[in-house]
């Protein structure tokens, strides 16, 4: 038996079914990555970061803000593509991962 193709392995491990909601899933994501790019330039504007100003400030502010912008990002091109459910779930995956909530399954 052959390997499955690297879209055969990303729909059973995400457990999606068909071919149209894996590639909403992968266009969101580019949405997302795209989204990202002018909303960097809209936030470091409007902290009055400048193309002067030292990277090392640059790279501070980059960390807090523009990653919680790609998840925004996600979760807004995911459900405009019908895709809210996964990426709602793939963030709690994340943020679980990142120790910021709780799983279900953890016993106090």
């Amino acid at each position: 038996m052959s390997q499955p193709s690297w879209v055969t392995r990303l729909k059973m491990k995400w457990n999606i079914q068909s071919n149209w909601d894996f590639w909403m899933i992968m266009l969101t994501f580019s949405l997302a990555g795209m989204f990202i790019m002018f909303a960097r330039k809209i936030i470091f504007h409007l902290v009055g970061i400048k193309a002067t100003t030292p990277l090392w400030i640059k790279i501070l502010l980059y960390i807090p803000i523009i990653p919680p912008s790609y998840y925004v990002g996600l979760l807004f091109f995911g459900t405009i593509l019908g895709q809210f459910a996964f990426f709602w779930e793939w963030e709690k995956k994340v943020l679980r991962r990142l120790r910021l909530i709780r799983s279900k399954n953890v016993k106090h």
